[in-house]
């Protein structure tokens, strides 16, 4: 097996070294990021293995402070035949413990390495100590791939530093957002690195090979997630006497209690879905989806929200629209087979995957009802958790702020929500299907098993046509 690529990762204080490397290893607890300027001090290594073996070792590396003052000191030793050796010759020399220890640290790791990566952040104007760090590193005689960072925010400069790193001789370069990375920006980075790397080609090509199957299984681990959890919530069911739910204080603790389990299902679900991409359970933005955070009458169970989700499902979609319920702003949300609706209700009945004759007509004539959630609701939250799915995906493991939810992708997938909604049907008439994440070891459903993945491939497509519209736009 070839040894592992070894690659500095260098450039001016504060311009997202350590950012870079979290992204590329999925390590947000690597290093320390910062606002502020020198937060890393010493070289530090950090490995990105592939099937149990190291591929690539990085050296995340101080920043460079003094690049000017620097530059003339180099060229001053200009006996030496060749800019490395002027760089050996500073290494050995007092200054390099000295006014330039900290460059110093820098140009060791840089002799030792196979190639290095510039980190450039492109919202800076292109100044004379950025031009006398790409000739100090140039001195090194080691391949540089300059990474402009920051290249989506408002203020990038990015066509100005490619004219400079042009003039400099650096014409193969790669754009990199390390807070918010475009979709193959990680994969894309190793291609271009074989153009300065041939004899590492092949190594690197099965990187990117690889990366790309992690991104794949990835996002099939996520869309089978969210399948699961939408299966438990639409096979939930509660049954209550009709006496109990005709009690004001009694139908509000059941009602709750009914809505709490299902956000406590939907937050393991979110906290699944942001271990899959490594971030920390507490990133979801509970601003965008406030049911996350005991706020979540405001949105899930919002009955214009309902509404909404009605229209978009298509008529006649609405279960408790045939039942009654909705008009019971207490219900809003949920299902109720309610014995003075039979008849109306026989058609939303089979909806739900009861025939004429079953459970919830059966619970009406014995004095129970069945609380279970309407279709509104799982399309809400179904369209919510894509949307989170989409945002952690095109987030870099350096951002500081929690996980936006990408709302406009969530609302280009909600028009392709009522074939999986429709294939949800099964699960209301097996309450047993709604387990416990921890319980599903001890208790087999095959059928279950099947239905999720059904409902994971119909996610797939309505994922990936939606991503694609946000694309176009």
């Amino acid at each position: 097996m070839a040894n592992a690529i070894e690659i500095a990762v260098v450039g001016h204080t504060n311009a997202g070294k350590t950012s870079l490397l979290r992204t590329l290893t999925r390590r947000g607890s690597f290093g320390e990021v910062s606002e502020q300027p020198g937060t890393t001090r010493h070289v530090e290594a950090v490995e990105l293995a592939f099937d149990g073996s190291c591929t690539v070792r990085f050296f995340d590396t101080p920043g460079l402070e003094d690049s000017v003052a620097l530059f003339d000191y180099l060229r001053a030793l200009d006996r030496y035949a060749t800019p490395p050796e002027r760089i050996r010759a500073f290494l050995q020399g007092p200054e390099a413990r000295r006014s330039f220890e900290q460059e110093a640290k820098v140009l060791r790791t840089m002799l030792d390495v196979d190639a290095a990566f510039y980190v450039i952040d492109c919202r800076e104007p292109v100044l004379p100590k950025f031009r006398a760090e790409i000739d100090i590193l140039a001195s090194c005689g080691k391949p540089v791939m300059p990474v402009l960072n920051f290249v989506r925010h408002a203020d990038s400069r990015a066509a100005e530093w490619h004219e400079a790193l042009s003039a400099h001789g650096l014409h193969a370069l790669a754009h990199f957002d390390a807070v918010a990375p475009f979709t193959g920006s990680e994969q894309q980075i190793y291609r271009d690195l074989t153009t300065l790397l041939r004899s590492r080609q092949q190594q690197l090509e099965a990187i990117v090979a690889y990366l790309e199957v992690e991104r794949l299984e990835r996002r099939s681990v996520g869309l089978a997630i969210i399948a699961s959890l939408l299966v438990d919530v639409t096979a939930m069911r509660r049954t209550v006497s009709t006496a109990a739910l005709a009690e004001p204080i009694a139908r509000k603790r059941f009602v709750g209690e009914f809505r709490a389990a299902v956000i406590t299902r939907a937050r393991a679900g979110v906290d699944d879905l942001l271990e899959v991409y490594a971030f920390g359970k507490d990133e979801a933005d509970l601003a965008v989806m406030p049911w996350l955070d005991g706020r979540w009458e405001a949105d899930l169970f919002n009955p214009e929200a309902l509404k909404a989700a009605s229209l978009q499902l298509g008529a006649g979609a609405a279960i408790g629209a045939s039942v009654g319920a909705v008009a019971d702003v207490a219900l809003a949300g949920l299902s109720l087979g309610a014995a003075t609706a039979i008849g109306a209700a026989l058609g939303g009945a089979v909806s739900q995957g009861f025939g004429p004759l079953g459970r919830s007509v059966v619970n009406s004539l014995r004095g129970r009802e069945d609380l279970s959630l309407e279709n509104e609701v799982i399309q809400g939250l179904a369209t919510q958790l894509l949307g989170l799915l989409w945002a952690l995906e095109e987030r870099g493991h350096a951002a500081q702020g929690k996980v936006p939810v990408a709302a406009t992708l969530a609302a280009a997938a909600s028009a392709g929500f009522d074939g999986v909604v429709k294939a949800l049907v099964p699960a209301r008439g097996r309450p047993e299907w709604s387990l416990q994440r921890k319980a599903r070891s001890a208790r087999h459903y095959p059928q279950r098993e099947r239905l999720v993945e059904d409902v994971t491939a119909r996610l797939g497509v309505v994922f990936v046509g939606a991503a694609r519209t946000q694309v176009v736009r």
